[in-house]
């Protein structure tokens, strides 16, 4: 058994050797001719190593803990100040037998079904009906966690809009979208390129370890999708030096998110107007960046340019492979946010701010999507 069990074990790590060594071959990553080696440091210069990634996991431990003390105290004062107001629900009596059946078989039970209880309980079909429809409102998030949600991911998407758009201004990239292909994968590593990668990927990887305890919306989990999606491009990216083309696509996604949570955040606060004007500046912020700029600008010289350069090779059709993913997904979105963009043009604002919200809800983070 002894002789079994050491056996077992060397086969496993021989395995996961093998698969590591392709995981990791070079041509997999890198234009014929190029590998690993080129990325060693040297005469003071650095690159991107996947080792790097590490950092990621006490910046999104960090990111977990600021933000309920954030929530605590900041998004309070923020709601207070706002006028945000939670609504006093009706509590459900205690009733073991209904309670059990909401629990484990039906939250929403069908005319037999309350027939049954009926006679296991005494309550009459109204009563049933009335504890059902107060025992799903308490399942329901409130307003002020909402307004918190929304108020910690406005204050993270709008710094880092800001902090990545003053770490590119004075790059050639930024301006001519060929350059970030000058000289790859030999591109070296700033200190800002280094920590806007290593802050939106940690904030990222938070997003995804609370997903389960966040509000949650119709689209969880196109959520998952777009949590895990960002992840692995932020990683890949990183360990292959793609950072021009990160840090540009990251900057263009981070445009337009702090105004669809700062809508949200209006709404929650019941300030309509507010709420569906900036509405409208989003969608259209959001269709420049994501339908033109995204596509036409980034994803041509990620797709087109680098042809011209190099031989296609695996990681260049993974890379835009995903891209390509994420662009179906703005297109998805973009629908549902023109439906609602013209509903709340000028002479359309009186609308009910409730269909707004719902439809705010129906692609919720997942218009937060970074790379």
């Amino acid at each position: 058994m002894a002789a079994l069990n050491l056996l077992m074990r060397y086969l496993t790590v021989l395995m996961l050797s093998r698969l590591s060594e392709w995981f990791w071959n070079e041509r997999l990553w890198f234009p014929g001719g190029l590998g690993w080696a080129d990325l060693e440091d040297h005469d003071g210069i650095t690159y991107s190593k996947p080792a790097d990634l590490w950092v990621t996991l006490p910046i999104a431990l960090a990111f977990l803990i600021i933000r309920q003390i954030f929530e605590r105290t900041v998004a309070i004062r923020m709601a207070g100040a706002l006028g945000v107001k939670e609504k006093i629900r009706v509590r459900a009596e205690h009733n073991p037998t209904l309670e059990s059946f909401f629990r484990t078989t039906n939250k929403n039970p069908k005319q037999s079904e309350i027939e049954s209880l009926g006679k296991k309980t005494g309550y009459s079909e109204r009563q049933i009906h009335r504890w059902f429809r107060r025992r799903r409102n308490q399942e329901r998030p409130n307003q002020m966690k909402k307004f918190k949600e929304a108020s910690w991911r406005f204050t993270f998407y709008l710094l880092a809009f800001i902090a990545g758009l003053a770490a590119l201004i004075d790059k050639p990239w930024f301006y001519e979208m060929k350059e970030m292909w000058t000289g790859f994968p030999m591109l070296e590593l700033l200190p800002s390129q280094f920590w806007y990668y290593m802050i939106e990927l940690g904030f990222y990887m938070s997003l995804l370890f609370s997903v389960a305890s966040d509000v949650k919306r119709k689209d969880f989990k196109e959520q998952i999708v777009h949590h895990v999606a960002t992840i692995l491009l932020i990683s890949f990216s990183w360990c292959v030096n793609y950072i021009r083309a990160g840090t540009l696509i990251m900057l263009v996604h981070d445009a337009s998110d702090y105004l669809l949570e700062s809508a949200k955040m209006f709404n929650y606060a019941g300030w309509r107007k507010a709420c569906n004007y900036i509405f409208i500046v989003f969608a259209v912020v959001f269709m420049i960046t994501r339908l033109v700029i995204f596509p036409f600008w980034i994803l041509h010289c990620t797709w087109v340019y680098p042809v011209t350069i190099y031989p296609p090779f695996f990681g260049y059709y993974f890379f835009n492979g995903l891209l390509f993913v994420l662009q179906c997904l703005h297109i998805f979105w973009a629908v549902l946010i023109l439906r609602m963009a013209v509903k709340f043009l000028p002479g359309n604002v009186s609308q009910p701010t409730q269909t707004l919200l719902g439809w705010i809800f129906c692609f919720g983070n997942s218009c937060t999507i970074v790379l």
